[in-house]
């Protein structure tokens, strides 16, 4: 699928989120010279391209109340880490799995799972909830809480304005 400047657009207009307002794509269209069909039909057809693999929505757990969030990191035999970074991913209480190489000597850990609470003790309760549900009392495993947060944004895509 060849991407019209318009499809451009509309891909950089979308990248900081939908407008909150009673007709997103309809704003969506007024600002791109699309009318709010078209918008919906060109976001469905990039999806069907795949060049939109997902249309999701960036959840600012924060001021949802949610501050107390640590990386549980693992090291688990490789031959098992799909398997129980599978069942982890699973857990209603891990927001994000995910496999890595271990960086040894210093990094042995090769799966990584976001754990989101309002407080530390629930965190930490949480995660040993998750050690003695999956069996994972033998593996090494250490807990990095957040200690500041950063700006939070999906993937920007447009045409960088030329230096003046």
């Amino acid at each position: 699928m060849e991407l019209s400047d318009r499809d451009l657009a509309l891909v950089s207009a979308i990248g900081d989120g939908l407008p909150l307002v009673e007709r997103p794509y309809l704003a969506i269209g007024e600002a791109v010279g699309m009318s709010e069909v078209e918008v919906i039909a060109r976001i469905q057809a990039m999806k069907e391209a795949g060049i939109i693999r997902r249309f999701g929505i960036i959840v600012r757990h924060h001021e949802l109340g949610f501050r107390a969030n640590a990386m549980s990191v693992w090291d688990i035999p490789d031959d098992k880490v799909s398997e129980i970074g599978r069942r982890l991913g699973d857990s209603p209480e891990v927001t994000l799995c995910y496999r890595r190489p271990r960086r040894l000597p210093d990094w042995p850990y090769n799966l990584f799972c976001m754990v989101h609470g309002r407080d530390r003790p629930g965190v930490e309760q949480a995660i040993t909830d998750l050690i003695q549900r999956h069996g994972l009392d033998g593996h090494g495993h250490a807990v990095l809480f957040s200690t500041r947060r950063f700006k939070q944004t999906g993937a920007r895509y447009g045409r960088r304005k030329a230096a003046e």
